[in-house]
C-alpha cells in the first residue's frame, strides 16, 4: 500500500514542499518541512505518529519550517530525521540568517487562542490589531536541533530507525542520490516491500560550476540509461515546475557570459547591481561564478575591463559560515572543483619551493604570499558583509559595485534594504535570477516584492533598454518608468501593559495544557516554555513593582484559566490510563484487574539504544577536535544542546557574574553580548581566508566599517513582543534584468528523462497548475509510446493533486507460488545475462498433493517409529501425516503427447538490452569499421545500418554482401556478421 498526500506546493504558485508517504503497516514518512517567505503558521500541520522525516534541499522551501516545529511541535524533535551532511551544514546556517534577519520567522500568535485566553480570565476584548511574536528559537537551539539529523551519503541503502510512536518500518530501506539543484540535494528512493518509490522534487540534470548534473543516468553505461535503482519504480514523484521553460541555447556556458555581459555594461556606466539570491544554497555557484570573473579580468594586464574598478560584495548576516562549510565539503561538489583545488595545491607547492630565491626579490603589492593555495571559495575579490551598517555603508558610497544579497523574495534580509537604496536611481540594475509567482498573486495583494519585479519584467509596460553584448547580441534591461512599490518593513517592539498581560494569560494557558501532557510530549517543549516565561517575568519586573495589586491579580489569573482548561485538555485518569502514577502528583495506586498489555505493568521510560547490525552507533562529532566543532556565541555546539549555565535559578561558579554588571549597571550585560558577538565575527572573518582581504591586505574601506560596526545597537528585545509592520512607498527607476540561475530541470530534462525512467505510477507536485497539465499531456503521450499499455491505462496512472489530497499509488502486483519438480529442475539450462540468471520454462501444471512437515518433524517421527515400533502409537502418527498432506500447484515436465504439439508454436525469446556502445567496441575488435551516424543510428562497415528505438527493439537494415577490401569477412556478409554478434550479446532462449 502507499498513498501520497501533497501537504504544501501542489498545483500552487509557492514553492515550499511538504509531501506525507503512508506505506503498508501504517509507515508515514514527511518529506520536507518547507515554508515561503511569509511565514504563516496556518501552512504547517501538527502531523502524528510520523515514522521518519526526510530533507531534501538547504532551502527555505524545503527546511524553512524545521526550527519552528521542533520548538513549537510536541514530539518533534524525537522523529528520526534524516539528511546529507550538506543539508544539515547548510540548513543550519540558512535558519540561523533568517531568524537573526526578520521578525517574521518567529510567527504571530493565532488571534483566536489569544482571544480564548482573554476570554476565559475575564479580561476586557483583545484588539484584534495586535500580533503577539511567539519566542524564537535561539541560535543554540537551532544548532542543537540539526545536531539530531543523522547524515547520509550518496548512493548507500540505509534501514533507518522508526520514532518510539512509530509502528515497526518492515525493513524499509531509504537511499539518497544526487539532485543537482544545490550542495547536497537529495533524491530519495525508498523500498518496502513490493513498492518502489522515488521522490524527485527539484533536481537539475545540467552540470554546472560548482554542482554536478543529478544522479540519473548511468554514467558506466555511456549515459543513455537511467541507473538500475531508480529504473521503472512502482511510482515517481516529481515535481512539475519549469516544465513549460525552454532551456537557453549555449547551455552553462552562454548562462554565464549573459549574466557577466549585464553586469558588465551596467557597470561600465558606474551603476550599481543587484543580485538577491538565497544564503545557502544557489548563492554558491553565483559566488563562484564572479569571483573566477574578477579573477580572470584582474590577470590579464593587457585589457581595459570595468571589473578591475568594481568592487564585489556579498551581503548576508551568516555568511561567513556558510563559506566555511562550503570549503569543507569540496567532495560533495563537481569533479572539476577538485581538480582546481589539486593545481592551485601544486602551485602554491612550486612557488614554497622557489621561496628561498624569491624572498631575496622585494614583494610588490598585488603577490600573493608563497605557498598559500587559493581554493574555489578562498575570495580574493569578493568581500563578505554580515553587518548592516557596513550595508549602508556600501550602498551610499560613490562607484560602480555589484552586491549579492539574501533573500531572493526581497522580503527580508539585506536585499531589502539595498533595493530601497538603489531604487531612485536608472543607472541602476536588479537581476532577477529565477521566475516568481503568477499574475493573480501580485493582482491579490499576497505576492512577494520579487514577484512584482518579475511582473513588471514580464510586462515591460514602460519600454526595455536594449545594451550591446560581448557576442553582438542584445540584452534586454526592462524600464520601471517611475512607478510605486510598496516595501514593508517588520520591526520586533517589546509588549507593555495590558498586552504584557495578555501574553501572560496565553503562557499560564500553553503552561496548563503542557503539564496536562504524558511526560514523553513535555519534554521537548518545558524548556521552551521555562525560557518564555523566564524572559516575560523580567521583563515585566519595573512593572510589577510599581502596582503592587497586579502582580496578585496575574496569579489569580493563572489559575482561573487553569481551572476552565482543565476539561478542555481532556486527560482524565481514563485517558492517561497507567501512566497517571507519573503525570499525576499524589496518586500511587492504579488498579490492574481486567487491563491488557501495558497497563498491566508500572511504566517505565527507558533510554532507547540505537544500533545496527555492526552494533552500537556511535557519534563521529564526539571524537572531532578542538578546531573542527562548530562553536556558537563560544560555546560548542556538539554536546547535544546549548548551555544552561546562565538559566534563572541556577548555581554559578564562583568569580562569575549575573546578567548584571559589579556596579549593577545594566547596561553591562548589553556590552558584554556586544563585545562577545564581535569577537565571533571577528573569528569567523579570520577563518574565512581573505572575506575582507584583497590581495593579501586588509581593505581600507572594510576596516573602517568594522570599527564602526563595534558601535552598533542592539535594539531587538529579548522578551514578550509584538510585531509592528511598516509600509514605505518608493518610487522605482532602475532596470529590471533577468537571467535564470534557478538551476532546475526545464521542459527537455522532463520530456527527456521521465520516459527513460519509465515509472508505473506518476505524481506530478511542486508547480503551478498550468505547468502541471502541460506536463501531465506531454507525458501522457510519451509513457503511451514507450508502454505496452493503453491510453486509458497511463491516463489513470498519471496523477495531478493538490494539496491535502490523498492518491493511491499502491503497485498492482498478484504473486503465486508454485512448485517445480525435480525432474523440471533438472532439464533447466541457464544463461548468464548481464550477472543474472536467466532460463525459460515449460511445463504442465496440475494439482499434486505435498506434505508440508519440517524434516525435522520427519525424522523425529522416524527415530519414534524405530524405538517404539509398530504400536497404536505410531499408526496414528502415519494417520496424521496423511491428513497433513493438502493439494499444491506443481509444474512438472511435459508428457511426450503434449510436447509435439507445443514446440511447433513457441517462439524463441531475446533477453537482454544490447547498448549500441557496446556492439560498436564489439564490431570494432572484431576487425569491422563502425561509426555513429545521426542520433541512435549505428552504420557497420558502411553497409549494414543498426537502430535502437524506444521500446528498446534493434533493427538492422542493410545487404549481405561484403566488401572485397576485407579478407576477414570472406565467408560471410556483414549483415550476417552484425546479427551473429547481435545474437551473441542476448540470450536467446528457445520456446520448445
Amino acid at each position: 500500500m502507499f498513498n501520497f498526500i501533497p501537504l504544501l506546493g501542489a498545483q500552487s504558485s509557492t514553492s515550499a514542499s511538504q509531501s506525507l508517504l503512508e506505506l503498508d503497516g501504517g509507515v508515514k514518512v514527511l518529506v520536507d518541512v518547507g515554508w515561503d517567505e511569509h511565514f504563516t503558521v496556518s501552512k504547517l500541520k501538527a502531523l502524528e505518529s510520523l515514522s521518519i522525516i526526510l530533507l531534501t534541499h538547504a532551502t527555505t522551501s524545503h527546511l524553512g519550517a524545521f526550527a519552528h516545529c521542533c520548538k513549537n511541535f510536541p514530539l518533534f524533535t524525537q522523529i528520526p530525521i534524516y539528511a546529507t551532511t550538506p543539508v544539515i551544514s547548510l540548513g543550519r546556517t540558512l535558519l540561523q540568517d533568517i531568524y537573526s534577519s526578520t521578525p517574521l520567522a518567529s510567527t504571530v500568535i493565532p488571534k483566536d487562542i489569544l482571544a480564548e485566553s482573554s476570554y476565559a480570565s475575564g479580561s476586557a476584548q483583545l484588539d484584534s490589531s495586535l500580533q503577539f511574536l511567539l519566542q524564537p528559537p535561539t541560535t543554540e537551539e537551532i544548532a542543537h536541533y540539526f545536531s539530531l539529523i543523522h547524515p547520509l551519503k550518496y548512493s548507500q541503502p540505509h534501514e533507518p530507525l522508526p520514532s518510539a510512536f512509530s509502528p515497526p518500518l518492515n525493513g524499509l530501506k531509504i537511499t539518497a542520490y544526487n539532485a543537482g539543484h544545490t550542495l547536497g540535494g537529495t533524491i530519495w528512493h525508498l523500498q518496502h516491500g513490493m513498492e518502489s518509490i522515488v521522490h524527485a522534487v527539484d533536481w537539475n540534470q545540467v552540470r554546472e560550476n560548482v554542482l554536478g548534473g543529478a544522479a540519473w543516468l548511468d554514467a558506466l553505461g555511456g549515459g543513455a540509461e537511467v541507473i538500475e535503482q531508480l529504473r521503472k519504480p512502482t511510482a515517481l514523484v516529481c515535481s512539475s515546475r519549469g516544465a513549460e521553460k525552454i532551456s537557453l541555447t549555449g547551455g552553462r556556458t552562454r548562462r554565464d557570459d549573459l549574466l557577466l555581459d549585464t553586469i558588465r555594461a551596467t557597470v561600465a556606466k558606474g551603476g550599481t547591481v543587484l543580485i538577491p539570491t538565497d544564503t545557502s544554497a544557489r548563492v554558491l555557484e553565483l559566488a563562484y561564478l564572479l569571483e573566477h570573473a574578477w579573477r580572470k579580468e584582474h590577470s590579464s594586464s593587457g585589457s581595459d575591463s570595468p571589473f578591475k574598478s568594481t568592487k564585489l560584495y556579498l551581503a548576508s548576516k551568516n555568511v561567513g559560515a556558510t563559506m566555511r562549510y562550503a570549503r569543507s565539503m569540496l567532495e560533495w561538489m563537481d569533479e572539476n572543483i577538485a581538480k582546481e583545488l589539486e593545481a592551485d595545491e601544486a602551485t602554491a607547492t612550486t612557488k614554497k619551493q622557489h621561496k628561498r630565491t624569491d624572498s631575496k626579490q622585494p614583494a610588490g603589492r598585488d603577490s600573493q604570499p608563497a605557498g598559500k593555495a587559493s581554493g574555489p571559495f578562498d575570495f580574493k575579490h569578493l568581500k563578505l558583509l554580515e553587518r548592516r551598517i557596513q550595508v549602508d555603508k556600501i550602498t551610499s558610497a560613490k562607484g560602480a559595485r555589484v552586491i549579492l544579497a539574501s533573500d531572493a523574495s526581497l522580503e527580508w534580509g539585506f536585499s531589502k534594504e539595498v533595493l530601497r537604496k538603489i531604487a531612485t536611481d536608472p543607472m541602476n540594475l536588479i537581476i532577477l535570477t529565477e521566475s516568481y509567482g503568477t499574475r493573480g498573486n501580485v493582482a491579490s495583494g499576497g505576492a512577494s516584492l520579487a514577484s512584482l519585479l518579475w511582473w513588471w519584467y514580464q510586462e515591460r509596460r514602460d519600454g526595455v533598454a536594449l545594451e550591446a553584448g560581448a557576442d553582438g547580441q542584445n540584452l534586454e534591461q526592462v524600464h520601471t518608468g517611475g512607478r510605486e512599490m510598496q516595501i514593508k518593513s517588520a520591526e520586533q517592539v517589546a509588549l507593555e501593559g495590558k498586552e504584557l498581560l495578555t501574553y501572560q494569560q496565553y503562557l499560564a494557558t500553553q503552561r496548563r495544557l503542557l503539564n496536562q501532557m504524558p511526560m514523553g510530549n513535555s519534554a521537548t517543549t518545558e524548556t521552551a516554555a521555562d525560557a518564555i516565561d523566564e524572559t516575560s517575568s523580567t521583563n515585566s519586573s519595573s512593572s510589577e513593582e510599581s502596582d503592587p495589586e497586579r502582580q496578585g491579580k496575574a496569579l489569580n489569573t493563572s489559575a482561573a484559566v487553569a481551572n476552565l482548561n482543565r476539561n478542555k485538555a481532556g486527560l482524565n485518569k481514563e485517558t492517561l490510563g497507567v501512566n497517571v502514577l507519573l503525570r499525576q502528583p499524589g496518586v500511587y495506586d492504579y488498579d490492574v484487574r481486567g487491563k491488557k498489555g501495558r497497563d498491566q505493568m508500572f511504566p517505565f521510560v527507558s533510554k532507547r539504544r540505537r544500533a545496527d547490525d555492526f552494533g552500537e552507533l556511535i557519534r563521529p562529532d564526539d571524537y572531532l577536535r578542538a578546531e573542527e566543532r562548530d562553536d556558537v556565541d563560544g560555546h560548542d555546539m556538539r554536546d547535544g544542546g546549548p548551555s544552561k549555565d546562565n538559566k534563572l535559578g541556577q548555581k554559578r561558579k564562583w568569580g562569575t557574574t549575573g546578567s548584571q554588571g559589579e556596579k549593577g549597571e545594566p547596561g553591562s550585560r548589553i556590552a558584554n553580548k556586544r563585545r562577545q558577538h564581535d569577537s565571533n565575527i571577528t573569528d569567523q572573518r579570520g577563518m574565512s581566508n581573505g572575506e575582507n582581504l584583497t590581495n593579501g591586505h586588509v581593505d581600507p574601506e572594510l576596516d573602517e566599517l568594522s570599527d564602526a560596526s563595534d558601535f552598533e545597537a542592539d535594539d531587538v528585545p529579548n522578551g514578550p513582543s509584538k510585531l509592528v509592520v511598516e509600509t514605505h512607498l518608493v518610487e522605482a527607476h532602475l532596470k529590471i534584468a533577468y537571467v535564470d540561475f534557478a538551476g532546475l530541470h526545464d521542459q527537455r530534462s522532463l520530456s527527456m528523462l521521465i520516459p527513460l525512467i519509465q515509472p508505473r505510477k506518476l505524481i506530478l507536485v511542486g508547480g503551478t497548475v498550468g505547468e502541471t497539465e502541460y506536463l501531465a499531456s506531454e507525458c501522457r503521450q510519451k509513457l503511451i509510446s514507450t508502454s505496452s499499455g493503453t491510453a486509458e491505462g497511463t491516463q489513470n496512472n498519471i496523477f495531478t493533486p493538490t494539496n491535502g489530497q490523498m492518491v493511491n499509488a499502491s503497485v498492482d502486483t498478484n504473486a503465486w507460488t508454485v512448485k517445480l519438480s525435480n525432474a523440471l529442475v533438472k532439464r533447466l539450462r541457464w544463461q548468464n545475462v548481464r550477472g543474472l540468471g536467466v532460463v525459460t520454462l515449460m511445463g504442465h501444471l496440475a494439482a499434486t498433493a505435498v506434505d508440508e512437515q519440517q524434516p525435522a518433524d520427519s525424522m523425529s517421527q522416524k527415530r519414534q517409529k524405530s524405538i517404539k515400533g509398530n504400536t497404536e502409537e505410531s499408526r496414528l502418527d502415519e494417520k496424521s501425516i496423511e491428513k497433513a498432506q493438502h493439494v499444491a500447484p506443481v509444474l512438472d515436465v511435459l508428457p511426450p503427447s503434449m510436447a509435439a504439439a507445443t514446440r511447433s508454436v513457441a517462439q524463441p525469446l531475446h533477453v537482454g538490452d544490447l547498448r549500441l556502445a557496446d556492439l560498436r567496441k564489439i564490431l570494432q575488435s572484431a576487425g569491422h569499421t563502425a561509426e555513429f551516424r545521426g542520433e541512435g543510428t549505428l552504420l557497420i562497415d558502411g553497409l549494414v545500418a543498426v537502430r535502437k528505438t524506444a521500446t528498446g527493439r534493434l533493427e538492422v537494415e542493410g545487404g549481405g554482401l561484403g566488401l572485397p577490401d576485407y579478407p576477414a569477412r570472406s565467408l560471410e556478409g556483414s549483415f550476417y556478421a552484425v546479427k551473429r554478434k547481435i545474437y551473441d550479446g542476448l540470450a536467446v532462449i528457445a520456446g520448445g
